[in-house]
């Protein structure tokens, strides 16, 4: 499959949302839970397929960057809402910074 069957976009939002299923999941990851381990596996090579089919229209710099980008985000929000993690100030101020950065590198790529 060539991966020109989905919007190059749209197939790195995919990919970002299932990087933040599999970041998260690592939490639960161990050898009494055999299948939340292959449920993570399964998630995280799905999520690089996507990035792989993102990466065949849109530059690599740019499709890399929101992809980490929107596993970050997505893994520090599911922390403060999930597991209780931390919800500074500063911290938010960060999270924003990296949507911030995530929004240009989207406007600003050249690839539409």
């Amino acid at each position: 499959m060539s991966g020109t069957w989905i919007n190059p976009w749209l197939a790195l939002l995919i990919a970002g949302a299932l990087e933040v299923v599999w970041a998260s999941g690592f939490k639960y990851v161990g050898t009494q839970r055999p299948l939340i381990s292959v449920g993570v596996a399964i998630t995280m090579a799905a999520s690089f397929y996507f990035l792989w089919v993102a990466t065949q229209k849109l530059p690599i710099g740019t499709a890399y960057a929101i992809w980490t980008g929107i596993g970050a985000v997505g893994a520090a929000t599911v922390g403060i809402l999930v597991f209780g993690e931390p919800a500074t100030a500063l911290r938010i101020v960060c999270i924003v910074l990296i949507v911030a950065g995530i929004v240009g590198l989207k406007l600003f790529s050249g690839a539409h």
